[in-house]
């Protein structure tokens, strides 16, 4: 049996749980915190494979939690960053239409960012060009400034030395088994806290359902791939986005701008069949791919939010000449030939809302008062990580004790 008692328990070593951990201990100091993660180091999953890009807010409807932090999420970690001396890249970003339906959508994203306080106006094409020659949109696009990027693991790497130089524990290697009582079981040995925080991201439902919560939620992953533009780092200079289908929360291909100023095109949302399906050799999992597949498969005969027409739309991208094809068209100059490898991917850990068969657009959160589930911490997570924290912390934990 365990011998120390912690205050809290994190599980999931993301930005998510660490921006909770450094939450806590702002407001108790002399709290003790262990952060519990199955792999062998921090951001092994979605913190660690995110694009880095610090979004402006001005997709998310204003009644959203996603709307309450983008905002404040993008400033806090530039602050954060300039703190530390961490480099992020002030590129910007264009959203582009591509015919006159699309422009009514970039109106409505220029009241949703107003409404959210995002720095965004409407410019028209020639202002465009001034921005990014190369760029083509049909008599408008949407500018937003504050549009950043950065390298996501320098981040992370930050937040860790921070928790450990204030006394926060990390146990890696440690996979969730089950729970008895205020004991958390794992691979690595039994834990005991007086409250558990559930931020294991892709595996967040399965821990939520040992602990008797998001019981009509399932988790449906979503592969995300970026190819990389290897001609240069120059015939692009900012992020450069599609307007989205509003619908669903995916973005859309599109242009981002590293924090090293490499170009890259993507990502795509093609659905995946076990939660770790990097690649068909990775993390394979036979009693998830009969879930998943089950659940998406119910989801594509029934045409549900459109999944058959995006799973369809999404399958189509692995042909390397549509894929950049979607790309092209926002910047008709930029050499087809000038695209390299595929980066690293990434998988999305999107909740489904099983009684509406409806994929879940904002964060959702669950507790008691000795357990905490944060379910769906889906894009930009990692931009609202700071504020989103504090508001975890405040709503579900302190309130709660």
């Amino acid at each position: 049996m365990p011998k120390k008692v912690y205050d809290n328990i994190i599980i999931g070593a993301g930005v998510i749980g660490m921006a909770i951990a450094r939450a806590l201990l702002k407001v108790r100091p002399g709290a003790s915190v262990l952060i519990l993660d199955k792999e062998n180091d921090i951001g092994g999953h979605s913190s660690g494979r995110n694009s880095g890009v610090l979004h402006a807010g001005f997709y998310y409807t204003a009644d959203t939690l996603k709307a309450r932090f983008t905002v404040q999420g993008a400033r806090a970690l530039k602050e954060y960053c300039l703190e530390k001396g961490i480099r992020f890249n002030a590129c910007g970003k264009l959203v582009v239409a591509m015919d006159e339906n699309e422009l009514e959508l970039l109106h409505e994203l220029e009241r949703r960012g107003k409404r959210n306080g995002s720095n965004v106006r409407l410019i028209d094409a020639a202002e465009a060009r001034q921005y990014e020659p190369g760029v083509f949109t049909h008599k408008m696009a949407l500018y937003s400034p504050d549009t950043a990027s950065l390298d996501p693991l320098t981040v992370l790497e930050a937040l860790k030395e921070d928790l450990l130089a204030s006394g926060v524990e990390f146990v890696f290697s440690a996979k969730f088994i089950g729970h008895k009582g205020r004991v958390v079981q794992t691979t690595a040995g039994t834990f005991e806290g007086k409250k558990v925080i559930n931020c294991a991201g892709l595996y967040a439902d399965q821990v939520a359902h040992d602990y008797g919560f998001g019981k009509k939620y399932t988790m449906i992953p979503f592969k995300g791939i970026y190819l990389k533009y290897a001609k240069n780092k120059t015939d692009v200079r900012m992020n450069i986005y599609p307007v989205p289908n509003l619908k669903n929360p995916f973005l859309g291909v599109h242009f981002t701008k590293t924090i090293d100023g490499t170009i890259k095109i993507g990502p795509t949302a093609i659905p995946a069949f076990w939660r770790e399906n990097y690649a068909w050799s990775h993390g394979f999992h036979p009693g998830e791919l009969c879930q998943i597949a089950c659940a998406e498969a119910k989801l594509f005969m029934t045409n549900a939010f459109g999944f058959r027409d995006l799973a369809f739309d999404e399958m189509r991208k692995y042909d390397r000449k549509h894929f950049i094809g979607l790309a092209v068209k926002m910047i008709p100059g930029i050499d087809p030939q000038g695209f390299g490898d595929f980066t690293r991917p990434g998988i999305r850990a999107q909740l489904l809302d099983r009684s509406r068969s409806a994929l879940v657009q904002d964060f959702v959160v669950e507790a008691d008062r000795s357990s905490v589930h944060v379910l769906n911490a889906v894009s930009p997570a990692f931009t609202c990580a700071f504020p989103f924290a504090d508001f975890v912390c405040q709503e579900f934990i302190l309130d709660r004790d």
